[in-house]
């Protein structure tokens, strides 16, 4: 610096004396004018001032390539010196290489100075801020500095193309930004170490930005691509990115339907279609639906024809013989049964061999023309027989109407229907055996069922009450005549007690309790009363009556609650509870909306309930944000198979036919009208919704003796049924499950879900996925239209002692959360059985038949209900105790119901079917202090 300094003021000084002196010689030469003119001026002119330095030509940033160094340049006017300062320091004089030139416009010094800056001197910054330069000019006015200009190392690229998998005909877009240098790079595209020219093909397109876009993925795209950035000085390749282009699958037309595979009565058609147009390729999701339609067929039994009897002889003719004749109507074949083998004719000789002609003429011979003599008696013959017809038809229709009267004017069920439906309510007359409608228009008749094959006994029930213990033994009896005047009642030993009529019940005429099949027939034909699937693990039913009862179906979560006096009295119903597979029903949502709960369809549809019933369904919505974030609704099937909107939880009016109580993992439906119910639910804007989900790995069965392994991951519902399906199905294909399911949040953001694998060990396994994950599209996921849902990530062992495993699984939906399994398997060790019950799933009867069904006993409800209906000015009634156990979104519904007490306890013990312990009640009604009913309580109950 100090050097710096004294430079300056060793050119100052010069520089003084010489206007000094100029400016005397200037003095001197006007002095010797003006002396001539005799006239002095008053003072003299000064100088005029120096401007400020001003650049014109200011350093620029400038990138180092290789081992180049770069030069910075800069240029002021006036300028006495000019030096540059880098990163805050004086750059040595040495280092400058400073031109000087004359302006030739303004006749001002020009001077111009030039640095150069190597790739060590950048290298060798530290800090945040990166390698800069400036110039700093002075004049007399002043010093001037230039704008700031950067030196950088052009190392790599500033974004490269990243590898993906797209769907035929989807927009591609591959991203490359080169690293920068002087002069410009330009970049090419290699796809597969081939250059891409878009001009050759047009499906190629390189924008300005150096970017790629394949207008529409085509299966031959499906390639490494590579960016080259290239220039005169250098040449940089980024990271090759893997692109694939799959193919989802698409059903073929349906092939023709098969014949009926039963030759004689009932049967089934089929009919198939492949996933073949297209066929899944490089990882495309396979078509949804089933793969083959199967419909009920009924085939008529064929029938061969037989022979009725001979008639008798006809007179000797006048060629010596007689004939007789039979028809083929015994009888006659139907339904491409066979015909007749055999003559319909025969003749022989009348006069014992007295005559020449004895031998038999074929039917062809009756034919020929008849004797003249012979043609009266055969027009007399014909004739009588016709008239012998008529009054036969004409009597058999007379008895076919009278018979026909008698029947619809009887009371009594035949034994054909009554086997064919489940059970008759009073005042219901099933169609007679003879009707060739069935039961339901919607199940084909029953073609194999017979008379014969029922063996159990059955007792006639007598209209007296004191005769009811005399029962009359049918065992033998034909069970498809008619019994006039008389009622039937089956006993089954099991119900025998839950089916006992009172002893003061009078039934009318034609009224049916029940009839049930017992002994070597079992239940079978007590489901045909409707035609929904029952599959193991997936249905359950029992017989309820006035008392009531509960079905559940164990480790689902689903429950049905119907309540003591719903069925009026005297009334038993075979009440039903099946949830419906996914790929055999239609699902309720629509739009934008998802499945929450399994579908499920109660019964029998149509029955007349006196009070609600309260269905419990599992469902996998999140619910514990503070804010709302689901819009739920609850949703009905129809007859037709459309579904319709029963109420939206919220918006409830006095006309909503439900009421839903809604909890973190289940909601309780209170409802009067059985039949097929689903929850769905959307997101609430403007905040997405989240549903539980369950991530469970399964493995195939030890011991592996291939050298394949694949290990399998479910994407399910969080809710019991959902799990037990997995496990149902991964027993029936020989798998494993390995841990326990992990819980995972899954958030209405369109973000799909991404499958990965890691830390394999490369030097025994190796991994058949091309690419570096797998995804489950987003829609799959929230719709729920496709079950279960699952990735398979295909593992091969480098020889058969290979036996174990360790890697880690990383599930994630993405910008959302995720899971991670970290296995660690032997995969040749049998392990037992891994099978937890799902939360909530303890194991619970799957009916339950009168008071054993409630935890409440019927007199402490009615003390409850007696204390609580009637409205109290204190407001220490119903509508606190519903307040107290958290029923209070929509009170109105209960205050239309005769006893909203009743009503509130029927919802508390759906709710606590698991926990039902009276200590929350005993709690609530202590808080109200309704001390009299907890004396009740606990002298009469167990609190």
């Amino acid at each position: 610096m100090l050097s710096v300094r004294m430079q300056r003021d060793q050119c100052i000084g010069p520089l003084v004396l010489l206007l000094v002196v100029g400016g005397y010689v200037v003095s001197g030469t006007e002095s010797s004018d003006y002396s001539e003119a005799e006239v002095l001026p008053d003072s003299f002119p000064s100088a005029p001032a120096e401007p400020l330095p001003e650049f014109l030509l200011e350093p620029e940033d400038a990138f180092i390539v290789k081992n180049r160094p770069v030069q910075l340049r800069c240029q002021a006017s006036p300028a006495t010196q000019i030096y540059f300062k880098c990163n805050g320091e004086w750059v040595n004089q040495n280092d400058h290489v400073t031109r000087e030139s004359l302006d030739q416009i303004t006749g001002l010094v020009l001077r111009e100075v030039d640095i150069s800056v190597s790739r060590t001197q950048v290298e060798e910054l530290f800090g945040l801020e990166d390698y800069w330069c400036q110039c700093v000019a002075w004049s007399s006015a002043g010093t001037t500095k230039s704008n700031r200009a950067y030196v950088r190392i052009a190392y790599d690229f500033w974004q490269e193309p990243l590898g993906r998998e797209v769907r035929l005909e989807q927009e591609v877009l591959l991203q490359c930004r080169p690293p920068e240098g002087m002069p410009v790079a330009e970049v090419d595209w290699l796809k597969n170490e081939d250059a891409i020219d878009p001009s050759q093909d047009s499906n190629f397109l390189i924008t300005i930005d150096h970017d790629l876009i394949i207008k529409q993925a085509r299966l031959s795209d499906t390639a490494n691509y590579t960016c080259v950035a290239r220039n005169v000085v250098a040449k940089r390749r980024s990271s090759t990115a893997t692109l694939i282009v799959y193919v989802s699958g698409g059903w073929s037309s349906w092939t023709e339907w098969s014949e009926c595979n039963a030759r004689c009565g009932r049967g089934w058609q089929r009919r198939t279609r492949s996933c073949t147009n297209p066929a899944p390729l490089n990882g495309g999701a396979f078509c949804e639906g089933l793969p083959f339609q199967r419909v009920t067929c009924t085939t008529l039994c064929p029938v061969d024809g037989g022979w009725t009897e001979w008639a008798k002889w006809s007179a000797c003719g006048t060629e010596c013989t007689h004939w007789r004749s039979r028809e083929c109507q015994a009888p006659p074949p139907r339904n491409g049964g066979k015909h007749c083998s055999g003559s319909m004719m025969e003749s022989k000789n009348c006069t014992e061999g007295l005559c020449a002609r004895n031998k038999k003429i074929s039917i062809e011979h009756a034919s020929h023309p008849l004797a003249p003599g012979m043609g009266v008696a055969v027009y007399a013959g014909l004739v009588g027989a016709l008239l012998l017809c008529v009054i036969l038809v004409l009597c058999v229709g007379v008895l076919a109407y009278r018979r026909r009267c008698r029947h619809l004017h009887g009371d009594i069920t035949d034994s054909s229907s009554a086997l064919t439906a489940a059970f008759h309510p009073g005042n219901y007359k099933p169609p007679r055996q003879d009707n060739t409608h069935s039961l339901h228009p919607s199940a084909p008749p029953d073609l194999t069922a017979t008379a014969g094959a029922f063996r159990s006994p059955l007792f006639s029930l007598q209209q007296g009450v004191n005769d009811s213990p005399h029962k009359i033994p049918m065992t033998t009896s034909p069970l498809l005549d008619p019994l006039p005047s008389l009622k039937i009642k089956v006993y089954n030993a099991s119900t025998l007690s839950s089916l006992e009529l009172p002893a003061d019940m009078c039934l009318g005429d034609g009224e049916i309790l029940s009839l049930k099949s017992v002994g070597t027939m079992g239940r079978e034909r007590d489901y045909h009363s409707h035609t929904l699937s029952r599959e193991p693990g997936l249905s359950t039913s029992a017989t309820l009556g006035n008392l009531g009862g509960r079905l559940t179906i164990p480790n689902t979560g689903v429950s049905l609650l119907v309540p003591p006096g719903t069925i009026p009295q005297g009334k038993f119903y075979e009440m039903y509870l099946i949830i419906n597979k996914w790929d055999k029903t239609t699902l309720p949502s629509e739009g934008s909306q998802t499945v929450l709960s399994p579908v499920v369809s109660c019964g029998p549809s149509g029955m007349l309930l006196n009070r609600p019933v309260v269905l419990t369904l599992p469902h996998c919505a999140q619910l514990d944000t503070p804010t709302p974030d689901w819009t739920l609704t609850l949703k009905t099937q129809t007859h037709q198979g459309a579904w319709e909107e029963v109420l939206t939880v919220g918006e409830e009016t006095l006309s909503s036919p439900c009421y839903l109580q809604l909890e973190e993992e289940c909601c309780h439906v209170l409802m009067e009208q059985l039949g097929t119910y689903g929850l769905v639910g959307q997101s609430c804007p403007p905040q997405p919704a989240c549903k539980r989900l369950q991530l469970a790995l399964f493995a195939p069965r030890a011991p592996c003796l291939s050298l394949d392994y694949s290990l399998r991951i479910y994407c399910i519902h969080d809710t019991p049924h959902a799990f037990k399906e997995v496990l149902d199905l991964e027993r029936s294909l020989g798998g494993v499950l390995l841990e326990d399911p992990k819980p995972m949040l899954f958030k209405d953001s369109y973000h799909n879900l991404r499958l990965s694998i890691h830390d394999i060990p490369h030097t025994h396994w190796r991994s058949k996925l091309l690419a570096k994950y797998q995804e489950i599209p987003f829609y799959h996921i929230w719709s729920g239209s496709q079950r279960p849902l699952h990735c398979t990530f295909s593992l091969e062992r480098g020889s058969l002692a290979v036996s174990q495993l360790t890697c880690k699984i990383c599930v994630r939906q993405v910008e959302g959360e995720g899971q991670i399994f970290q296995l660690h398997t032997d995969i040749q060790e049998t392990l037992p059985p891994h099978s937890p019950l799902p939360s909530g799933g303890t194991c619970l009867p799957s009916s339950q038949v009168g008071p054993y069904a409630f935890r409440l006993p019927d007199s402490i409800r009615q003390k409850i209900c007696a204390s609580l209906d009637a409205p109290s000015a204190r407001g220490c009634d119903w509508r606190l105790l519903a307040r107290s156990l958290g029923f209070d979104r929509y009170l109105n519904y209960f205050a239309t119901k005769p006893s909203p007490t009743g009503v509130l306890l029927d919802l508390w013990e759906a709710c606590h079917q698991a926990d039902a312990d009276l200590v929350s009640l005993a709690t609530a009604l202590e808080e109200m202090g309704k001390s009299e009913v907890l004396v009740v309580m606990t002298t009469d109950g167990d609190c």
